[in-house]
């Protein structure tokens, strides 16, 4: 079975000011957006033509104060060829720490405690 990353999740306090930074700074663009249908979150993957991996700025409506990274709000995404085979895999090294099936997706807990989400092709 092969892995891809694909994106990388930052949360952040002030989402306009974050893509105006990732726009100046490295020349990253809004490809897509995702908005909670109750307003509670906003998500924007930023991309650029160099490479398909993109940045997932994640705005949460009810944080009140700027993110300090001990909230362990970020993971790193890996898209695999054979979803089936790779949660057994993990589910073998007791190593899934979150499931959701709605969502089609799981994530993996690292011996440090970072959390690596696992899409399907």
């Amino acid at each position: 079975m092969d892995f891809k990353m694909i994106h990388e999740n930052y949360n952040v306090y002030d989402l306009q000011r974050s893509l105006d930074f990732y726009e100046k700074a490295l020349g990253l663009h809004e490809i897509r957006r995702k908005t909670a249908e109750d307003g509670s979150f906003i998500i924007v993957y930023v991309a650029n033509a160099q490479s398909d991996f993109e940045l997932e700025l994640t705005w949460m409506r009810d944080m009140q104060r700027p993110y300090n990274l001990g909230d362990c709000e970020f993971h790193l995404a890996f898209r695999t060829d054979d979803y089936e085979a790779a949660h057994r895999l993990h589910e073998e090294m007791g190593c899934i720490c979150y499931e959701n099936p709605a969502m089609g997706i799981y994530f993996i807990k690292d011996p440090d405690g970072y959390w690596l989400e696992i899409v399907p092709k």
